[in-house]
């Protein structure tokens, strides 16, 4: 898939993030936030997200009323209500496809940091849940910095803990 062809597919990327840009320790997401999940779930229903096979092993099955696409390079690995690919393009090639049977709205990179570093390039929103927070992590997203435009920002704090809903555009 030519890299034009990538940027023209909408792709957005969501993900909450520390203030060391850290997204993960030992494959577990870094906070316990009921808030972030339920944004996470409402933005994105009822569209395609790709993931790769850490991220859905995280997680534990498919997620309802989504396309759920896997990238992983073990070709006989399988998940149940998951397709799985073992490219970035690949994955993408499935979902516009998806995306043109289904009349899906929107393509969702979630996870995680090698995922969203192959796709980074290539995507052009960003839903961010800004942590202010700098755990310990092993597992970072990449350099965001080109996404300049601020969509929408909302402050928010839960159990004492100060984050906000961000969305950027390049």
């Amino acid at each position: 898939m030519s890299n034009k062809l990538k940027k023209d597919l909408k792709i957005s990327a969501i993900c909450a993030i520390g203030k060391n840009r850290e997204i993960g320790y030992q494959n577990k997401l870094l906070w316990d936030l009921p808030p972030d999940l339920k944004n996470f779930r409402k933005i994105t229903k009822d569209n395609i997200i790709i993931m790769g096979r850490k991220t859905f092993e995280s997680i534990g099955k498919a997620l309802p009323k989504r396309i759920n696409i896997i990238i992983t390079r073990d070709e006989s690995y399988q998940a149940k209500n998951c397709s799985v690919t073992h490219s970035l393009d690949e994955a993408l090639q499935l979902a516009q496809a998806a995306k043109e049977k289904d009349k899906k709205k929107e393509i969702f990179i979630i996870g995680g940091a090698k995922i969203y570093t192959q796709a980074l390039p290539y995507t052009s929103k960003l839903y961010l849940t800004l942590v202010d927070d700098s755990p310990q992590a092993d597992t970072y997203f990449p350099d965001y910095s080109e996404f300049k435009n601020v969509l929408k920002e909302e402050n928010k704090v839960y159990n004492g803990l100060n984050y906000k809903f961000l969305e950027l555009k390049k």
